[in-house]
């Protein structure tokens, strides 16, 4: 049976200290609250006072529950107050000889069957635990800000904690209603390893000038389904923080180039700009702490300079056959814009055309569209079998599937047959845009448009710009964003643009975690899920993206960059060469036979 805690200890009261302190308060718990002086000590009264009155604010607490939670906390100053407690947590800030100083009172001052845990989110939990006399019986309990929300707990055990210990630290995460991944002692644990070799990623970047911090940030918001974008959540989170945790991670993971904080986030903390804290980060803030975005001298325009440069759009021209050119189809004759489907015959025209009428029938049963609009979008559209037909059209885009040379041959055909000044756009994301338009006499007019899976369901499309592709064309590919209701984000040609550039190294990673036995697929997404804000776990997003498609996105990124650490998982090769591939074949990462 698993050990009953009445009475815990909480060391360090800043926001996570104080959070944790809640949490275990608002669950029946008496707290000790450890501050180092007197003036610590009310900030973290007062820290607490905030959040419980923000939730009594917003009907989530109880004013008599409120009442009560304070009442089962004693705030003390010194460590010599948790003489009596079962358990202390510390949170303290990240640095490993504090943490070991303060574990080695700990050790003298409580009782011999106390437990001793540490909330670091990145040392090593066995650096700390044999600075006392307990080893086995230290624990990692690393909490999520905020720690009363977030329902994720990472119990990081080494290989001296007993036993015994991990189960009565788990049942007390149950107890407190929230749910406990239990891992080894690594650096950076799950959510951590994942989530800031991503975020270095994306200051890379950005320090590169690939794309604005606001396309940047867009992409992955619209483009993912995440609460924020990387640069915004450097600064919430604090690039100082950000940049301790990736140099520890660097050094205590096998010194992988990933995780060897950018260039540009040390020097950004060298020179003070640590996001909200202190009112300049990536973004300029009106105050210190304060969450609220002001202009500074890298906010854009609300016109873009080239905006004045775009050429009219009212013929588009669509090729292909297969679910995105059915989408964009439609969503071009809704946008208002003459259209000529260019299929590979009048069976696959009647098929397109039979799709298109159904989603827009959809939308007209989801109130999004009236049925005078629908027919208005179904009239503007022409079906055609042969590429002729687009002679006279001001854009065509590109949405073929097939083998290596099929759109360099495609547009060539096109450069033939369409007439000086139209704009020629690809979907494909599997090609560097600039072999497509150097197949062309024109590639000054040729550019990516990437619109991210489902085109029909996700506002985001990523405009690629090769170094031939002219300034007027660019303005018009955002113009046309705007006209189909997308918001554009404007990058260079490099393989996986934006969002993929980001996605998929972030899941190869998941997996080279998994296939290193360091937890399950069910404990990786609930990391990210619960601990992380993440809409979908990563690898219930592999088996729905499709882990062939998975596999070629990351074996590109590969052979672009050359880097050991973009190198696909091994495991993730071997279930695409099993046939594995995810849902669409019953079985991925996990079993779909039976659901």
């Amino acid at each position: 049976m698993a050990r009953e805690f009445t009475r815990v200890g909480v060391v360090g009261l800043g926001t996570m200290g104080a959070g944790i302190v809640e949490v275990f308060a608002r669950n029946g718990v008496d707290v000790v609250a450890v501050e180092i002086s007197e003036p610590a000590l009310a900030r973290g009264r007062a820290t607490l006072a905030r959040s419980t009155d923000r939730a009594v604010a917003r009907g989530k607490l109880a004013e008599a529950d409120r009442d009560a939670l304070h009442s089962r906390v004693d705030f003390q100053v010194g460590l010599d107050a948790l003489h009596t407690v079962d358990l202390v947590v510390e949170a303290v800030p990240e640095h490993l000889d504090l943490k070991r100083r303060i574990f080695a009172e700990l050790d003298r001052v409580c009782r011999p069957d106390t437990i001793l845990a540490t909330n670091t989110s990145s040392l090593s939990v066995t650096d700390v635990a044999v600075a006392t006399n307990r080893p086995q019986q230290v624990v990692g309990l690393h909490f999520f800000n905020p720690a009363p929300v977030m329902k994720l707990v990472e119990v990081v055990r080494t290989v001296i904690t007993a036993a015994e210990v991990v189960d009565d630290v788990e049942a007390l995460c149950a107890r407190l209603g929230k749910v406990a991944v239990t891992i080894g002692d690594r650096a950076g644990f799950i959510a951590n390893a994942l989530l800031f070799g991503y975020l270095n990623h994306a200051v890379s970047l950005f320090e590169a000038r690939y794309v604005t911090r606001e396309d940047l940030d867009a992409a992955m918001r619209l483009g993912c389904r995440l609460p924020m974008g990387p640069l915004a959540l450097l600064d919430l989170i604090g690039l100082d923080t950000a940049y301790e945790i990736l140099n520890t991670m660097y050094r205590r993971g096998g010194r992988d180039r990933r995780h060897a904080p950018a260039p540009l986030l040390r020097q950004m903390v060298t020179a003070g700009l640590l996001g909200r804290k202190s009112g300049r980060g990536f973004y300029t803030y009106d105050k210190p702490g304060s969450s609220k975005v002001v202009p500074d001298e890298w906010t854009p325009a609300a016109t873009p300079a080239d905006a004045d440069g775009a050429r009219e759009v009212t013929r588009v021209g669509v090729i292909g056959a297969g679910t995105l050119a059915t989408g964009l189809v439609g969503l071009f004759g809704r946008a208002g814009y003459q259209v000529v489907s260019v299929t590979g015959g009048a069976e696959e025209s009647i098929g397109i055309g039979g799709a298109v009428r159904d989603s827009l029938d959809e939308e007209v049963r989801r109130g999004g569209l009236d049925g005078a609009d629908r027919d208005a979008a179904l009239a503007r559209i022409t079906w055609a079998a042969t590429l002729d037909q687009l002679a006279d059209v001001d854009l065509v885009v590109e949405a073929v599937t097939g083998g290596p040379g099929v759109e360099q041959t495609l547009f060539a055909s096109l450069d033939e047959i369409c007439k000086p000044g139209v704009l020629l756009a690809t979907t494909c994301s599997s090609l560097p845009v600039i072999e497509v338009a150097m197949a062309t006499g024109r590639p000054a007019d040729v550019f990516g448009l990437h619109f991210v899976d489902p085109a029909a369901a996700v506002p985001l499309v990523e405009v690629v710009r090769t170094v031939r592709t002219s300034a007027e064309a660019t303005a018009t590919a955002r113009a046309v964003c705007a006209a189909l209701g997308r918001t554009a984000v404007v990058c260079g040609d490099r393989a996986g643009f934006v969002v993929d550039a980001l996605l998929f190294p972030y899941l190869n990673d998941a997996v080279r975690m998994l296939e290193a036995g360091y937890a399950t697929a069910d404990g990786i997404d609930h990391a990210m899920t619960l601990g992380c804000g993440y809409p979908t776990g990563p690898f219930a997003l592999l088996d729905a993206i499709g882990l062939d498609v998975a596999l070629a996105a990351q074996r590109a990124l590969y052979r672009e960059s050359r880097e050991p650490g973009l190198a696909p998982a091994p495991l993730l090769e071997h279930l695409v060469t099993a046939g594995y591939l995810g849902r669409g074949t019953g079985r991925g990462f996990r079993d779909h036979t039976g659901r």
